[in-house]
């Protein structure tokens, strides 16, 4: 009896062994693990639509576990990091979001999944449009939303301030707008790494440095994100700002257009994708292959452009994103102001051809050129800039400030070896070393010496000054008590 009670002990513990293991992978069958920058707008709406999506279509709850390490960059360094720790797979199942250039360096790199979707959603999305692809053609990615990249403005700061309303990307590189122009850390941001590659290439390399040198000597101050940046503009703490449009129209929609204006440069601009991918080793290959069915679909691509509370729109969120079906912009409900699609757009949109693969080669050089330069050392760069104003702004100053630290030849060449940590924080040290040396030289051109005696006496009038009025008084009191004392009072 004792020996038959032990074999059924070991029997039900094997078959619970196995129901607890069938419920273990049910629960990660059902589960989804994207790594994304997008904001918490995007992750809400298209996770519970998915939700009751997949309900409808396979009978089966599913979740959906988000993950992002700050921004695009993070997330970019963090995937090519874990692959190379793991190659075949770091548990993650899609990326989504960033911008198009992550998504072509990722390709080349071997660790996106080819992934064909259905020809009956494939035949509805258009190849290109502007001349930018909508789909990798080996199906490694695929642009799920597009956007443009333009300056938000504040009208009532700028007409208070007698300033004018922005046209171009050169625009805000005028001396006249120092301290008035926001922007946010590239290394943070893709959509404003994005912006700045931009400009190098619509300028070419040494005018586009020094436009974007100009401009960061302007700006007040880096955020983290560019959302933080629209709200700097809209609380009128700045005039102007580096935006992609849907984080602009959706604060437009909020404070009105009489206050918030906001411009996509003509011909110095181009609409990009912002794509997603499935990982390769994605643990939950089907359910990923899944998730991108129904963003690519017209259920998940109405989202972007509905109006919340309309009956195939998003819940809470207004997302303001451009969608890839040319079909949904027929929809009189739509509330996104551009058709990519349109014969208007194509006219105004830039003659020149956005090379991605060079963006996507040089991407991590880019960041730390500008971070380094322009961002770590902003005291020291404004504080020339603001010198050379104060000198006339003479053009060898100018030209001093604004020297590239390389060519656009050894920027391509260091890209191919960034990689190579050690490789990099050399060129980081030699680049402190020269920024630092030209702001000083700059500074020293303009001809204007004593600045920074003047702003240390200034700050210490106005950390001491309550210190020395005291002092003052307690003078006052022990010399009037003096005088008591010697019956002189």
């Amino acid at each position: 009896m004792r020996i038959a009670l032990i074999i059924m002990f070991f029997i039900n513990l094997f078959f619970g062994a196995i129901v607890v293991q069938e419920c273990v992978f049910a629960g990660q069958k059902n589960r989804l693990a994207i790594i994304s920058p997008h904001w918490e707008g995007i992750r809400r709406e298209f996770s519970e639509a998915f939700g009751r999506w997949h309900k409808r279509q396979y009978l089966e709850d599913v979740e959906i576990e988000w993950l992002d390490l700050g921004g695009t960059s993070d997330d970019l360094r963090f995937i090519e990091a874990e692959f190379n720790r793991s190659p075949d797979g770091i548990g993650v199942d899609i990326f989504w979001g960033g911008g198009f250039d992550p998504y072509l360096k990722l390709s080349t790199e071997g660790v996106l999944l080819s992934y064909r979707m259905p020809d009956e959603l494939l035949s509805k999305i258009p190849s290109e449009c502007l001349g930018m692809p909508i789909y990798d053609s080996e199906f490694r990615w695929y642009g799920t939303a597009m956007a443009g990249f333009g300056i938000v403005y504040n009208k009532p700061v700028l007409r208070l301030m007698g300033l004018y309303e922005p046209k171009t990307w050169s625009d805000l590189a005028n001396p006249r707008l120092t301290g008035w122009v926001s922007s946010a850390d590239p290394r943070e941001s893709g959509s404003i790494h994005v912006m700045y590659e931009l400009i190098l290439q619509i300028y070419g390399w040494e005018k586009g440095f020094e436009t974007i040198t100009r401009i960061c000597a302007n700006t007040k101050a880096f955020a983290t994100s560019a959302g933080h940046v629209i709200n700097s503009v809209a609380s009128g703490d700045t005039a102007y700002g580096l935006a992609i449009d849907f984080y602009a129209w959706a604060k437009m929609a909020e404070v009105g257009k009489d206050n918030l204006g906001y411009v996509l440069p003509e011909e110095e601009t181009v609409i990009s994708l912002d794509p997603i991918a499935i990982l390769k080793g994605a643990p939950n290959l089907g359910l990923a292959k899944r998730f991108v069915q129904f963003v690519m679909s017209e259920e998940g691509q109405k989202l972007w452009m509905l109006p919340i509370g309309s009956k195939d729109g998003p819940k809470k969120f207004y997302l303001n994103r451009m969608s890839i079906l040319p079909a949904l912009y027929d929809d009189p409900d739509i509330i996104v102001p551009v058709n990519p699609f349109s014969r208007g757009t194509a006219q105004r949109a830039t003659t020149f051809r956005f090379d991605s693969d060079k963006a996507a080669k040089r991407w991590g050089l880019i960041n730390d050129l500008i971070g380094v330069s322009l961002i770590d050392n902003h005291k020291m760069l404004v504080n020339a800039w603001r010198a050379i104003q104060k000198g006339g702004m003479k053009e060898e100053a100018v030209k001093n400030l604004v020297n590239a630290p390389l060519s656009e030849a050894e920027a391509m060449e260091y890209a191919s070896r960034w990689d190579d940590y050690t490789f990099r924080n050399n060129v980081h040290a030699d680049w402190v070393v020269f920024t630092q040396g030209k702001y000083a030289g700059a500074a020293k051109i303009s001809g204007v010496y004593g600045v920074g005696f003047v702003r240390a006496f200034l700050t210490a009038v106005r950390y001491f000054s309550p210190v020395c009025t005291v002092a003052f008084f307690l003078f006052l009191f022990t010399r009037k008590m003096l005088y008591i004392a010697k019956g002189q009072g």
